[in-house]
This record gives structure tokens, sequence and C-alpha cells, in this order.
């Protein structure tokens, strides 16, 4: 049996002759992972570290969103061999791996993916719908083709090693989390502070010199806009969780006269 996988995250921004714009999936409903799978968006990125998803919601997600034209990562919870294996071997092809701060660690992410002798995922193919139960020739071979690793640079110590991460060879993106980053900075909960996004826009600089697409996070759409017209290959531009939550403030202001004290931005 062929592997039939559609193209990775690596691939996608390879051939794309457009930014690619996201969003995140935080709820742990496929119902709503399908919602937004079919907005026309080009990536949604389902997320492990910050939500209620656990290993069964993941799997409904990605097969939830299979039939859609759009490209779904999943980001683990924290860089782990152990949940970077549980993650691949439920058929995610694209993971972002998040507080990436060195090279070492970014290595330690890519040999993660990697079966030995180039890395240390275990190997459990009969088992795993990522080789279809062992049905699909030479998967154990030609696994590392179909996976794009997307690090995650959320510290001030991982801007200053952004080249050096971005250098190391298996990383195929790299992604700013203004959010951590801000936090790591001293100036927590300022994401569009102009220090932080000096700092994202260094990074940007860094990981492109290394030949290597960058992305960030931007909720706010004026900063969304700006990252992307200072280079961003792709952007996250909102969360389920976050729009159903404004939307429903909306909701109450508009018929419930909701005071606009208890309502908080992106």
């Amino acid at each position: 049996m062929p592997l039939r996988l559609d193209p990775s995250f690596r691939e996608q921004l390879a051939a794309s002759d457009h930014p690619f714009v996201g969003m995140w999936v935080c709820s742990g409903s496929p119902l709503l992972a399908e919602v937004a799978a079919g907005s026309g968006l080009d990536w949604l990125l389902i997320d492990m570290e910050h939500s209620a998803n656990t290993l069964e919601s993941v799997l409904l997600q990605l097969q939830a969103v299979a039939a859609y034209p759009v490209t779904p990562l999943v980001r683990v919870p924290f860089n782990d061999a152990v949940a970077i294996k549980q993650v691949l071997d439920l058929g995610a092809q694209n993971l972002i791996v998040p507080m990436v701060s060195s090279a070492d660690e970014a290595g330690a992410a890519v040999a993660a993916t990697r079966y030995p002798p180039e890395g240390v995922r275990g190997v459990g193919s009969a088992l795993a719908r990522s080789a279809r139960w062992n049905r699909v020739d030479r998967y154990l071979q030609e696994s590392a083709q179909h996976v794009s690793l997307t690090v995650q640079i959320e510290t001030a110590a991982g801007v200053e090693a952004a080249a050096d991460i971005a250098a190391v060879d298996g990383v195929d993106a790299v992604f700013v989390g203004p959010s951590d980053l801000s936090a790591s900075m001293g100036l927590l909960g300022q994401q569009t502070h102009p220090d932080v996004v000096a700092a994202v826009e260094s990074v940007f600089a860094a990981v492109k010199g290394a030949g290597k697409p960058v992305g960030v996070n931007a909720f706010d759409p004026s900063a969304a806009d700006a990252y992307l017209a200072a280079g961003a290959d792709f952007v996250a531009v909102g969360a389920d969780v976050a729009l159903l939550a404004r939307a429903s403030e909306s909701l109450a202001a508009r018929f419930r006269g909701t005071d606009d004290a208890r309502r908080s931005s992106y």
C-alpha cells in the first residue's frame, strides 16, 4: 500500500505563492476543527500545550479535517520524545514543538521525529495510524520525508540563538510566540511592545538568513498585517475559543448591555 499523505507543511510553504494564514484549534472539539477546516484558511494549529486536547481528541480532529484543503499542525505540550512519538503515531505529519531556546533543544526535537540511527523515535508502526497499521510499504525507511518539524522560539535566549536554531538540519520552519517572549523580556502581556516587535523581527532576519521559513502568532490584526509586511511566511491570526469568546461577548453587549469592562481584547 503506498503512503497517501498530503504534502507536508514544509512542502506546502515551499510551493506557496502567498503567506500562509491560519488559526488555532484549542477547544478539543472535532466539530469546531471541521468548521475551521472549511473556512478557506491555509493551516490549523491543533494545540496540546494550552488546551484540553488529549491524544484521543487530537486523533478525532485530524480525522475530521482530513477531508478539507487545509494543513493541520499539532503542537505537542513540550519538547519530549515520548510526547512527539505519540503524536506522530496518531498520524500527525506536521508538528510544532514549543519553547525551543537553543540549537541543542532543536536537535533533540529533530531526533524525536526520526527513527534510529538518525533519531530516537520508538518503533510501533504495526500499532499506529501513521503507518496505517503496517499497511504502508517502507514506512519506517521513508517516514521522515513526510514529517515536517516547526520549532517555536518564545524566549529571549531563543531570540539570541535563532540563527543556530534555524540552521539545525531537520528544522523545517520557526514559529515565534510573542506572548511568552514578552514575558521572558520582562514585558508580560505586552506582545506589541516595540522591543518585543523588534525581537520578533530579528528572529525573522536570522531564520530567513538560514534559508528557512518563519512565522508568528498575531491575533491583533494590525500586528498580523505588520508581520506579513515584514516578511512572515505564515501567521496565526485567531483561535476557535477566542473567536467564540469575543463573539459571545459581543452578543451579550448588544442584547443585554454587558459592561465593556468585563470584556477583553485579543
